[in-house]
């Protein structure tokens, strides 16, 4: 059972350890169900919002470490339930 990815005309057998990174400059591309499926997309776009939650952090972090824990478990407990 060998896996191949085909190039042009050619198929290349892959190893165990090949690993494919591609990216784009769309800021919303759209793959098909079938693409998703079977691939792991990750968006690196920073928006404005997301700066700022990250920096509201860094400063909660500093002023009130309590906070900033007890945010960090709530996270972790919503992601739990996904």
């Amino acid at each position: 059972n060998k896996r191949v990815v085909k190039l042009g005309d050619k198929e290349i057998i892959l190893k165990d350890a090949f690993k494919l990174f591609m990216q784009t400059k769309l800021s919303n591309p759209h793959y098909p169900p079938e693409i998703q499926a079977e691939t792991t997309i990750i968006n690196f776009t920073v928006t404005e919002d997301g700066l700022e939650d990250q920096l509201l952090f860094l400063v909660v972090k500093l002023e009130r470490p309590d906070l900033a824990k007890k945010k960090t478990e709530l996270i972790q407990q919503q992601n739990e339930f996904k």
